[in-house]
């Protein structure tokens, strides 16, 4: 068996088909960078893990070494050990075999090998192997572990735990797998608490579209997950957001947990965002501003609240009828965003919302300003899902703000016409419909065409 053989038998970041486009991979980069390196995150471990192989794909073999490196010591403190061997090391030493592989270094690339099969999977070590100087050495010592060790049928629950979790950060269509990956590691290890929280998660998230029972069958998993890991303040947000829409009364318990969520809320998983969100559909949207407020004076320097904040200016903007007041709140949203957008590798939604916010203006540079902004991003190289995205909010604009409904027809049938599935695209595809039930417009009869194109 050659080595390339060998370590597509690896189970890893590598091996997990986890191909996405330039833009997805600095998306995800951010949003791990936003996450950050919170003290006590049971999912540190991976986390650096992730962030490691997308450094690498995005061509940083400086910051794909340093995270993979920290990923190895996360999950020592993790796990309260100074072992090297573990089933929680499995996935790193596959992509530190991986990694060294690709730089050429195939002696490295061996002794990690050498670690999945001897250490990492059998809890065997096999030091001779590490100390190979020679490459033919390695690979007849790695054949051998491999024929006496073969690597197991079923994963182990740590392996299949890790690769769960980085499924969900892949996209919606990967989600219903990362649910069953997470299924199959609870039932070989009940205990691990986090696993369940996640597993909630992720099928909590793939409800877009879900029929009342599904939803209170979703909510009562999140209760029981939350009894069992009470100090997720990120799921307890997100419950409570459940029970909220339930028709429940829970100001008083929002108003608790939010002040527990301003003690962490310099990470994206501190459950701020969620909170917000909260505040705004069932409280108010000033106490949401308050909030955000508050949150950014612990953290002045945060980009991630830097935009939360902004948001919820946006909020406020689209309800405050008077005058001098709105445009207060626009220039407050409009400075928060300048300052966050340059912070981002991908800052597309965020531009967008600037672009709305400007046309909101009593000034006519900030209209022009939105504008320009527009005919920017549709001159930008981007992936499917992000041109679906800036056609249908484009087709909002021209509607709103330019009172040109032809255009805006014609920007939702784009969006509607790029065959992948998100929210934008529904909500564009909803909007079409509901132009052609209205039958006002001159473009009915080719809309019906190009509707019943879609679904056949």
């Amino acid at each position: 068996m050659s080595l390339k053989e060998t370590l597509e038998a690896l189970q890893c970041h590598f091996t997990w088909e986890l191909e996405s486009s330039r833009s997805k991979l600095l998306v995800l980069r951010d949003q791990l960078d936003d996450v950050g390196p919170q003290e006590g995150n049971c999912w540190l471990g991976h986390i650096f893990n992730l962030q490691g192989f997308v450094h690498f794909r995005l061509g940083s073999e400086k910051d794909a070494r340093r995270c993979l490196g920290k990923a190895a010591e996360a999950f020592r403190q993790i796990r309260n050990t100074v072992s090297d061997e573990g089933p929680w090391l499995v996935v790193n030493y596959g992509n530190m075999a991986w990694l060294h592989f690709l730089l050429g270094d195939t002696r490295q690339s061996h002794a990690y090998v050498s670690q999945v099969w001897g250490g990492g999977c059998k809890h065997l070590a096999f030091p001779n192997v590490l100390r190979c100087v020679h490459v033919a050495e390695c690979l007849l010592q790695v054949e051998f572990l491999l024929r006496e060790h073969p690597p197991p049928e079923e994963l182990h629950a740590e392996v299949m735990a890790e690769k769960a979790w980085t499924l969900m950060n892949f996209g919606f269509k990967r989600k219903p797998l990362a649910v069953d990956y997470f299924q199959r590691a609870i039932r070989l290890q009940p205990d691990m608490v986090e696993w369940n929280t996640s597993r909630v998660l992720a099928l909590d998230s793939t409800l877009q579209m879900a029929d009342p029972g599904q939803e209170d069958d979703v909510t009562n998993q999140m209760r029981d997950a939350l009894e069992k890991d009470p100090n997720n303040l990120y799921l307890a947000a997100l419950y409570l957001h459940k029970r909220a829409k339930r028709g429940e009364q829970i100001m008083k318990e929002a108003r608790n947990l939010a002040r527990r969520v301003l003690q962490r809320c310099a990470s994206s998983y501190s459950g701020i965002r969620p909170m917000l969100r909260l505040y705004r559909e069932y409280l108010s949207t000033d106490e949401a501003i308050d909030l955000a407020k508050a949150a950014l004076e612990r953290n002045p320097d945060s980009r991630y609240l830097k935009s939360s904040a902004a948001t919820c200016y946006k909020w406020k903007l689209f309800t405050e009828q008077d005058s001098r007041l709105r445009q207060s709140l626009i220039d407050r949203a409009t400075s928060l965003l300048k300052e966050a957008i340059p912070l981002y590798s991908d800052s597309l939604a965020m531009e967008m919302d600037l672009a709305s916010i400007n046309a909101k203006s009593s000034h006519q540079q900030d209209r022009a300003e939105a504008d320009r902004i527009y005919s920017k991003l549709l001159e930008a190289d981007l992936d499917p899902r992000q041109v679906q995205r800036l056609y249908n909010g484009y087709a909002k604009y021209l509607h709103y703000y330019r009172q040109d409904s032809q255009q805006s027809i014609q920007y939702h049938m784009r969006a509607a016409g790029i065959l992948e599935p998100s929210r934008h695209r529904r909500n564009s595809i909803a909007i079409l419909e509901r132009i052609v039930q209205q039958n006002r417009n001159h473009m009915c009869a080719e809309l019906t065409a190009f509707l019943d194109q879609l679904e056949a």
